[in-house]
């Protein structure tokens, strides 16, 4: 069963010429599906619709088979950047969205607590964002994604900050922690690589107004790592998306 499903999905911000139209796309339960597009193709677009953010001009986004059309707050949405409250410890940040939803702040605390060693952040529950590195406040920023739904989390490239070392490593932290905890993933980035190494599935976004033209499956064991870039069969996979983008727009 689908965990996510966009039926049939168009927007426009006039509400004449559509960014996006007639969208579609579902990511099952423990999937992680990349949208893929050229800069301006309506990514961000797309995922404030999921988010409830933008009302779309017809169609529905369903969560677990519930209607969540315009309605924000029922998916985790990350951003590029980690937004960590600076004046907040990691653990107040990170149980954020439980004391947010009515629960309280001990309770909360309590809560986050078994999720730190898990998400490789043992030890940093008291420290600022600013005593952490990049990629170790990213880790901090899924959390408490993760803590605001369990169900499924849309990320709008939260890694391209990260110098490629560190990007590396939470590319392989993220795959693991995700197969663990079963989190379900739509994510948008610009990054053909970053795609096929993360990716189960990549949704092209293409054509004016954009739709999904394509869908391409990357039918490789994870997780994949830096070695994984040069070999031959991911170069295929690259050489099939760019084909396809340039082909599409």
């Amino acid at each position: 069963m689908s965990q996510l499903e966009v039926k049939n999905v168009s927007f426009s911000y006039d509400g004449k010429n559509s960014v996006i139209e007639n969208v579609n796309l579902s990511v099952e339960s423990g999937e992680l599906v990349s949208i893929l597009g050229l800069s301006g193709c309506g990514k961000s677009t797309l995922f404030n619709v999921i988010a409830g953010l933008r009302t779309p001009q017809s169609g529905r986004v369903l969560l677990g088979g519930e209607d969540i059309t315009s309605k924000p707050g029922s998916i985790s949405y990350m951003l590029q950047k980690d937004l960590l409250l600076p004046y907040r410890t990691i653990e107040d940040n990170v149980a954020l969205p439980l004391i947010i939803g009515g629960m309280k702040k001990k309770e909360a605390r309590a809560k986050v607590q078994e999720f730190f060693p898990r998400f490789g952040l043992d030890g940093t529950q008291r420290k600022f964002p600013s005593e952490l590195s990049g990629g170790m406040r990213q880790r901090a920023a899924l959390l408490r994604t993760y803590m605001f739904s369990g169900k499924a989390a849309l990320l709008d490239e939260p890694f391209s900050a990260l110098d490629t070392l560190t990007r590396s490593d939470i590319h392989k932290w993220y795959l693991g922690v995700m197969d663990e905890i079963k989190l379900t993933t739509l994510f948008v980035t610009h990054d053909i690589d970053e795609a096929i190494l993360l990716s189960d599935r990549i949704c092209l976004l293409t054509g004016k107004p954009s739709t999904i033209s394509d869908i391409i499956v990357i039918d490789e064991p994870k997780p994949r790592d830096l070695s994984f870039t040069l070999s031959e069969k991911f170069l295929k996979y690259k050489k099939a998306v760019m084909d396809k983008l340039t082909a599409e727009n």
